[in-house]
């Protein structure tokens, strides 16, 4: 009895555990709202993939809006501050990451 009562306690803190929030998406989201004939389903996820595992979730959902502006992203890249442009620098080791796995 202990060990059912053992095993009932440890698989409800267990359950606690789970995350209650699915990954963060926008990244594949936007790549495949794209108008990029390239964009399918498998790409679009493998690089979604690969945000998810270089990119904080506030880093996929600024790096989506390029998809749809690419304008502003090259705004970003010519910022002054020091904040977009560390941000622009994990951007950046992104893509290059992104394009040598999922190509």
């Amino acid at each position: 009895m202990k060990h059912l009562t053992f095993g009932l306690l440890l698989a409800a803190l267990g359950m606690a555990f789970i995350p209650t929030q699915a990954p963060a998406d926008d990244i594949r989201r936007a790549c495949l709202q794209s108008d990029r004939r390239a964009s399918t389903i498998a790409l679009c996820g493998c690089i979604q993939s690969v945000a998810n595992r270089t990119l904080t979730k506030g880093d996929q959902k600024r790096g989506a809006k390029f998809f749809r502006d690419p304008q502003s992203a090259q705004d970003i890249r010519q910022s002054d501050r020091s904040s977009n442009e560390r941000f622009w620098l994990r951007w950046k080791s992104f893509g290059e990451t992104a394009q040598a796995i999922c190509s």
